[in-house]
């Protein structure tokens, strides 16, 4: 989701939640403690350089159970961080404390913001010789015979 899209919905809003990928939700004393703009300038394992820049929202909970965050004073903390930093209308990567601190890309499903999973992979498969997807053979249509090391079927 791009910020562009999280303000839209933000406004739509009277109160704020994040559900975590287990469906559970981020309890509802939690402060979105950064808004940050991310440069990531690196080269992948094919040597090519790439450039990756995201914007930050930090979920933090404390002991704190008296006071919420309304999408009002989100929106506030935005608009300051928009300026401030120049952000730009870049997808949005959510950091949340779980057993190390994890990564979320973020969507929304008309009522909550959805935590979705990040992954690893390479960016550069086709430099280091690893195929898109492995080829699907049946078993079935085998016999003990046809298997050998460069046939594919293994």
């Amino acid at each position: 989701m791009h910020l562009s899209e999280f303000k839209k919905e933000l406004t739509k809003l009277n109160r704020l939640y994040f559900q975590l990928p287990n469906g559970e939700l981020v309890p509802s004393h939690f402060h979105v403690t950064e808004v940050g703009s991310i440069r990531k300038n690196f080269i992948d394992c094919g040597g090519v350089l790439r450039n990756e820049r995201k914007i930050s929202f930090q979920l933090w909970e404390a002991e704190d159970y008296d006071h919420q965050l309304h999408p009002e004073k989100l929106m506030k903390i935005i608009s300051i961080a928009e300026e401030q930093l120049n952000l730009r209308d870049e997808e949005i990567e959510v950091e949340y404390q779980g057993e190390s601190i994890n990564k979320y890309h973020l969507d929304f499903d008309g009522e909550r913001f959805l935590l979705l999973n990040t992954q690893t992979d390479c960016l550069a498969k086709d430099n280091c010789g690893i195929p898109e997807s492995k080829p699907k053979v049946k078993l079935a249509n085998l016999s003990q015979n046809q298997c050998s090391p460069n046939s594919g079927c293994c």
